[in-house]
């Protein structure tokens, strides 16, 4: 038996809407790098782009667990003397909530030529509206399990 390999003309992409209000953002992030990753699929091929859109809704809702709210930091250095500036996740999510969702799937895709293409088919919303209903996504629920 010959071991199947995915063609780029073979991929098929859904789209699925995502509520980041439901669960955790670390539960949220794995969910969705999963989705656009595509390893869900039976045609699943490492160096072809096999994932699907995902759009998040209601970033700015975000849940963390514990005390990560006050202690979970973000960097940012500007290559310069003392151009170190640092913030902390509920700052991040005052300013802008879709770049911490955005920052914490990016950190869970695998590093190579195929993250910023599947980072593209990622859209995030900070209200529960969104402006792709034409392609009619499919909502995917992820609730808290205790």
């Amino acid at each position: 038996m010959k071991t199947y390999s995915a063609k780029p003309t073979d991929v098929v992409r859904k789209w699925y809407v995502i509520d980041a209000a439901e669960a955790p953002i670390g539960r949220v992030a794995t969910r969705v790098a999963t989705l656009l990753t595509g390893k869900g699929k039976p045609q699943f091929t490492k160096h072809i782009d096999c994932g699907d859109f995902v759009i998040v809704i209601n970033a700015d809702q975000l849940k963390a667990t514990g005390k990560k709210l006050d202690q979970k930091m973000y960097y940012h250095h500007s290559h310069f003397p003392g151009g170190l500036k640092e913030t902390t996740l509920s700052d991040q999510i005052e300013r802008d909530a879709s770049k911490a969702i955005i920052h914490a799937i990016r950190g869970m895709l695998p590093v190579n030529k195929l993250r910023d293409e599947r980072l593209a088919r990622l859209k995030v919303y900070n209200g529960s509206e969104h402006k792709h209903a034409a392609q009619q996504p499919e909502t995917i629920s992820i609730k808290d399990v205790k």
